[in-house]
């Protein structure tokens, strides 16, 4: 049999001669291995976290005024949730919030104000002392010599150096150096810094109040997709403890603050008004009122008081222990779950983290914390088993 041959050339239609043939499609390629939703999921968690690493890292410099403003939104929402019921917003939205963040913005101003100008006046007085001492020194107060041990050589070497002008002079030029001028731009900065954040603090919490329940139910609804009910219920809980730690907080600082403050009036402490709104900063840390009551009481030992510094030592004690050991757990304890040496721990710990930031936030992770553990050990407050007895 004859080999068959193709024909060269172009291929016609027998019907149709100057029809070209079509020529054969080409055999297809292999198809591209099709990427499983496992590793699409993958993908798309390791790009959803870098970018939100970086977005962090962007507004790293604003994250305390950011949850400067989320604690102070849960604080004040229940008030402003009252406010809201009683004057439904209307088409635009910003009345209500902007009256609210106003008033917090005065809470905190019109404090520092009333302080700034009374350390203006205090400079004016510092000033008039730091002349009349370099002119003519400073003279022996009468307590030093009748402090027991040291209060004999004390007062001599007082007398022998600060109570003569030459004396007093220098002291004042040592301290009119540079280190004062450093300290004084430092001071400035900060106090520059400060008011950048305490500004995007009002700013944010205003958007908080405007839009605080349509992000609320975005929250709600985020928690439920990446944890189910489990997150809902870890959020309510640090909310609650957020409640708690400002009730426990602030508001029992204030009321020691109070307290404390008629006893510096009576006792005769200088500028008792101030020192009330020291104390009641003070207060809100744990173990911090007694430092402010102590220089109070000091100064008033300096004016020959003594039984009126012993009364501001032992008042204040009482105060701060009926506060730390009675109050404070009642209304932080029952609100975060916890006991109250988890609280303390909380405070203490987010202090020393975050500073003024972590009175709030420690407690609040806590609270997420044993939240977290009850659930995963199968035990609760209402369900945890009883204590065996003892024999």
């Amino acid at each position: 049999m004859n080999e068959m041959t193709l024909p060269r050339g172009p291929v016609t239609s027998p019907s149709r001669p100057d029809a070209v043939a079509a020529l054969p499609e080409p055999a297809p390629t292999a198809p591209l291995r099709a990427e499983t939703p496992r590793t699409q999921a993958g993908a798309r968690l390791i790009l959803a976290l870098g970018i939100f690493l970086f977005g962090l890292w962007t507004i790293h410099e604003f994250l305390p005024a950011l949850a400067w403003a989320a604690i102070l939104a849960i604080a004040a929402w229940p008030l402003f949730a009252r406010a809201e019921r009683r004057w439904p917003p209307g088409r635009h939205n910003i009345v209500l919030p902007a009256l609210f963040t106003a008033g917090v913005g005065l809470v905190f101003l019109v404090p520092l104000a009333l302080a700034g100008i009374q350390l203006a006046r205090e400079a004016h007085v510092m000033i008039g002392m730091a002349e009349d001492a370099r002119l003519h020194g400073i003279a022996v107060p009468d307590w030093l010599g009748r402090i027991p041990g040291a209060g004999t050589a004390a007062a001599a070497w007082w007398s022998e150096n600060l109570a003569q002008p030459s004396g007093s002079t220098a002291l004042i030029e040592r301290l009119n150096r540079g280190s004062l001028v450093g300290y004084t731009r430092t001071l400035g900065g900060q106090l520059v810094h400060r008011s950048v954040i305490f500004g995007f603090t009002l700013l944010t919490l205003f958007f908080l109040f405007r839009d605080g329940r349509a992000l609320m139910d975005q929250m709600r609804s985020a928690g439920q997709r990446a944890f189910g009910p489990h997150g809902e219920r870890i959020a309510r809980q640090m909310i609650a403890s957020v409640h708690g730690t400002v009730d426990g907080l602030v508001l029992v600082g204030l009321g020691e603050g109070f307290l404390i403050g008629i006893s510096y009036w009576i006792a005769g402490v200088p500028h008792p008004t101030l020192f009330g709104a020291a104390t009641a900063i003070a207060a809100m840390i744990p173990f911090g009122a007694p430092i402010v009551f102590g220089v109070a009481a000091l100064l008033v030992l300096a004016a020959g008081k003594v039984g009126a510094a012993i009364g501001i030592v032992l008042f204040g004690f009482v105060v701060t222990f009926v506060a730390d050991h009675f109050v404070r757990p009642v209304l932080i304890g029952g609100a975060t779950k916890l006991p109250f040496i988890w609280v303390l721990l909380g405070i203490l710990g987010g202090v020393e983290t975050w500073g003024l930031l972590g009175l709030f936030l420690g407690p609040a992770l806590l609270a997420a914390l044993v939240l977290l553990w009850r659930d995963w050990s199968g035990t609760s407050i209402e369900t945890a088993p009883p204590r065996p007895e003892t024999v």
